[in-house]
């Protein structure tokens, strides 16, 4: 696994860079793929340590961020978290796979009206099970996603019951 540690507006000093790819290093036994890369990003936020990590694998995205006062202690935070997510995408991967032969044979409101942001990505075809992983694996509350099957540009979203929501547009 390739680490690549920054700073935004933080001096990361070689004790915490070697700490931070260290404890990072350890999450490469959840990966089956190959190399891969890990991007670190340290910065501060009303005086505490924000460390935010993002690893590639394959079509997912992997992302954890954790922030405390100490530095060390969010390096233990986000690998903590990434591990967890890491685990729970890897027995998942796992199930998926024993299921398929089965399957074959049978932040801040912006001001009303106003676009503050603007966001691109690439959008690769998949299957809404695998766009819910996506979104919990980014942790987010909502994925748009072109549906495999479809090829239509579905949204899945998390409800407050702890379910998944599925909006599939319907022609006029």
């Amino acid at each position: 696994m390739e680490i690549n540690i920054r700073g935004k507006n933080v001096d990361v000093n070689p004790a915490l860079r070697q700490y931070a790819e260290k404890r990072l290093i350890k999450l490469e036994k959840y990966i089956r793929q190959g190399p891969c890369m890990c991007q670190v990003t340290f910065s501060t936020q009303r005086g505490k340590y924000v460390v935010e990590v993002t690893i590639p694998l394959n079509s997912m995205i992997v992302r954890a961020e954790e922030s405390a006062q100490d530095a060390f202690a969010s390096v233990d935070l986000v690998s903590e978290k990434l591990e967890r997510q890491l685990e729970k995408y890897k027995t998942r991967l796992l199930r998926r796979d024993k299921q398929e032969p089965k399957l074959a044979k049978d932040r801040q409101e912006p001001e009303t009206g106003k676009i503050v942001r603007v966001k691109r990505f690439a959008m690769k075809p998949m299957m809404p099970e695998e766009a819910a992983l996506q979104m919990e694996l980014l942790g987010h509350d909502f994925f748009v996603f072109p549906n495999g099957e479809t090829g239509v540009v579905n949204v899945i979203y998390k409800r407050k019951d702890g379910n998944f929501g599925l909006i599939e547009p319907e022609e006029l």
